[in-house]
């Protein structure tokens, strides 16, 4: 890594000049509104409480709220199948995918079945809702009243959550319950909070040149701690039931809470006067994708943003149907195939950050975008059609780079609005990221019964076509870009 890299990865008292801060009457200029950190007492707004040695920044908060999601995720499922089991009497357990048994279903297994996607669904549309509104509140605010508390409060929040789950479990609560915790992390911003702030702190903090790789960094912290919690999960959760493992999350959430309050830096300067519920932080996000945004850079934003949208959409959607797709005939894998398959999914984030790394230097971030859509496309493509494991893993080979285009298109963004407007932009995106969950589960779980018996790899195959089309998008407009700078020179 070169010196500008180091540089721009460090956690100095980084600040970027906000327009939202200036007072309306007069100008002022960009110098008096950054944060003199060289006067600051310990206890200053802009500097933390005990400055991190490492060169880090609001990594490990990012790491440690991904691992608590992704270790707890498979295991709320589990869970409400067991209790819902419990209480409808049924004893069997869930059968793989090549299961041969030609008698009549369970009519109470499918009763089960059928609760536990229903409890599924609500809990996620109840968090998904509340955390819409919060999370477009809480970003456009951390514009002027600073980012670490949008990641202290959807921490808190997240821990409060593994806090009503751990009582709903010592007490065998009713699962209603759960909901009440989902709501509680709603409220907070919940995850995509935490990722709004989080990119949002690195655009405040980064060098345009050097933003790319810096979120690729941040993106290979969701794939690692995916990763780890995967691995972990299920293990756990075999040998000493599900309790444990939440104890685990409920110390995550809070040990990301702390590091946020005395280790990471502010990267804005804080106004004491901005006001968290008012309807000027949700107006902000919609003059930002307004036809009057920044420049004029709507039409830009709205193609990025339709671009990200499908790229993690087609990621989503397919990374639900690989376990289903292993279990099942002709590959019947067993648990450990399975585990080596999850963990082949998460190393193209370590991958496609080594590609990215070693790519930018020859060429621009939208062609290294378009090749990391050509690796997914061509890995969606042999896995539609993988009938043995040797070219299953021959798909997630060809995967090494698909994680390229996601930081790519998250960087175009950011450098398409002002600075006083990350916080508003990567709220809206990770509401973009959350219809995209909701999306990709309703499409692809959609498409793989009714296309079952005709081809099964089909979901896998309409993914690969639909990510043609940004491809298409991303590589036009910096086609435009080049004839349009050989035009001006």
């Amino acid at each position: 890594m070169d010196d500008s890299d180091t540089s721009a990865i460090l956690p100095e008292e980084f600040t970027s000049p906000s327009a939202d801060e200036v007072p309306d009457s007069g100008s002022v200029s960009p110098e008096s509104e950054v944060v003199d950190t060289s006067s600051c007492s310990p206890v200053c707004p802009g500097r933390p409480l005990f400055p991190c040695p490492l060169p880090v920044s609001v990594e490990p908060v990012l790491f440690l709220s991904m691992f608590s999601l992704a270790l707890q995720m498979p295991l709320n499922t589990q869970y409400l199948w067991d209790r819902i089991s419990e209480n409808v009497g049924f004893n069997g357990t869930k059968g793989g995918g090549c299961r041969n048994s030609s008698g009549p279903p369970d009519p109470l297994e499918k009763e089960v079945e059928t609760l536990t996607a229903h409890w599924s669904l609500y809990i996620s549309l109840a968090g998904f809702a509340v955390g819409l509104l919060m999370v477009t509140l809480l970003g456009s605010w951390s514009d002027r009243g600073g980012r670490r508390m949008v990641l202290i409060v959807p921490s808190v929040g997240l821990a409060l959550q593994a806090g009503v789950y751990l009582v709903v479990m010592y007490l065998r609560l009713p699962v209603g319950w759960l909901l009440a915790g989902r709501l509680l992390s709603g409220l907070s911003g919940d995850f995509n909070a935490i990722l709004a702030g989080c990119f949002a702190h690195v655009a405040d903090t980064s060098d345009p040149n050097n933003r790319t790789f810096r979120v690729a960094v941040l993106e290979a912290c969701l794939g690692v701690a995916g990763m780890l919690a995967s691995v972990i999960g299920g293990t756990w959760r075999r040998s000493q039931g599900y309790i444990n493992p939440f104890w685990l999350v409920l110390a995550c959430n809070l040990t990301a809470a702390l590091y946020a309050f005395f280790l990471v830096p502010e990267s804005v300067t804080p106004d004491p006067s901005a006001r968290l519920f008012s309807r000027q932080h949700h107006q902000a996000v919609l003059r930002l994708l307004g036809p009057r945004s920044q420049g004029g850079c709507g039409p830009q934003l709205w193609l990025y943003m339709l671009c990200f949208f499908l790229v993690v959409t087609v990621h989503f959607g397919s990374r639900e149907l690989f376990v289903l797709f292993e279990l099942s005939s002709p590959l019947c894998w067993g648990p450990e195939l399975v585990g080596f398959g999850s963990a082949a999914q998460h190393l193209s984030y370590l991958s496609s950050l080594l590609g990215l790394r070693l790519l930018r230097r020859h060429l621009d971030d939208s062609w290294v975008a378009v090749l990391g859509l050509t690796s997914n496309i061509a890995a969606l493509l042999v896995i539609s059609g993988a009938t043995t494991t040797e070219l299953m893993f021959t798909g997630y080979g060809l995967n090494f780079l698909s994680m390229a285009s996601t930081p790519v298109l998250r960087s175009k963004l950011s450098k398409l609005v002002d600075p006083s407007q990350q916080g508003a932009l990567f709220a809206s995106v990770a509401c973009v990221e959350g219809l995209c969950s909701l999306v990709a589960s309703g499409v692809f779980n959609s498409l793989y019964p009714a296309t079952l018996h005709i081809f099964k790899g089909f979901p896998f195959l309409f993914g690969a076509i639909t990510l043609l089309i940004p491809a298409s998008i991303i590589g036009t407009m910096r086609c435009r870009e080049m004839k349009a700078d050989h035009g001006t020179s």
